[in-house]
């Protein structure tokens, strides 16, 4: 992962500044992944040749949810256009469009027999689309060969592109998820080729055409409770039902340093204030991830 001179001068900072970690807390210990739903889903996803966010971002919750039968691909390839600072994904120019990936996805899907399914993606900047069709297209063949199946898709922005969230919506999911990720103060350093006000207004535009919406973000990477508080109401504000919140864990030494582990008291807040505010539903812990719980979201009323 290459980054650039305003995040590095931030790794620098934070790494400088931050209080002695110390060991990391026994609730971010996980074990081993293993079962045989576990093992079925691996050995499937590596015949059908298609990538998991599961496996790319190094999930901790992966046993779990594949165990249930829950699992989240990610399509457009597994090389990213955009240097954020706490990605695991490969950086770099992609590859051609591979234009059989919806079918293989579907396909998978009908063999796991996954009773819900989450679909994310790289970003693809370089695309006139964003790879949103790709998207639709993944969401129209699991709809028809699975039509009982819940999906949410977890989207990047498309450069904030109506024309492409109007694709999206040709074959709308039963949730919409898309990340702000972290405090609209450390963008720069985070998400330099995002913007917080984008990412909200994307969530508002699918909140106004009737999808559930979702977002997520990742804790202790440099932020401090009030800009967790003040986002939570940005993200409501903008009609957000659905919320996960997590601990930052630094994938290598060449990403953003972790700058505190955040307690499970806090978390605790996290939640209540976010139910307090109206969300329907605020996953917030440690090991939450974007996907986590994500096939109970979907019965949500």
């Amino acid at each position: 992962m290459k980054i650039n001179q305003h995040q590095k001068n931030f790794k620098e900072a934070l790494e400088k500044e931050r209080p002695e970690l110390g060991k990391r807390p026994e609730w971010l210990k996980v074990r081993l992944p293993s079962g045989e739903n576990y093992k079925d889903v691996h050995r499937l996803m590596r015949k059908s040749k298609l990538n998991t966010v599961c496996e790319e971002a190094k999930c901790p919750n992966i046993a779990e949810c594949w165990n249930r039968r829950t699992a989240t691909f990610m399509i457009l390839g597994d090389v990213c256009t955009r240097s954020c600072g706490f990605c695991n994904v490969k950086l770099g120019l992609p590859t051609e469009l591979d234009l059989d990936e919806p079918r293989r996805v579907a396909e998978s899907v009908e063999q796991l027999k996954l009773n819900h399914v989450v679909i994310t993606s790289v970003n693809r900047d370089e695309l006139k689309d964003g790879g949103a069709s790709i998207f639709s297209e993944t969401v129209r063949l699991i709809r028809s060969k699975m039509p009982s199946t819940t999906i949410e898709i977890l989207i990047p922005d498309f450069k904030g592109d109506s024309e492409a969230f109007e694709i999206i919506m040709q074959n709308p999911p039963d949730i919409l998820n898309h990340n702000l990720e972290t405090v609209k103060r450390l963008y720069h350093a985070v998400r330099p080729q995002a913007k917080y006000e984008r990412s909200l207004k994307l969530i508002e535009w699918f909140k106004q055409r009737g999808l559930r919406t979702k977002s997520g973000i990742m804790v202790g990477i440099g932020e401090t409770k009030e800009e967790v508080f003040d986002l939570m109401k940005d993200l409501y504000n903008a009609g957000c039902d659905i919320m996960t919140i997590g601990q930052y864990l630094q994938p290598t030494k060449n990403h953003l340093p972790v700058h505190r582990y955040v307690t499970l008291e806090e978390f605790k807040e996290y939640k209540d204030f976010g139910m307090s505010l109206g969300f329907k539903a605020v996953e917030s812990s440690p090991l939450v991830r974007s996907s986590y719980h994500a096939d109970k979201h979907a019965e949500l009323s």
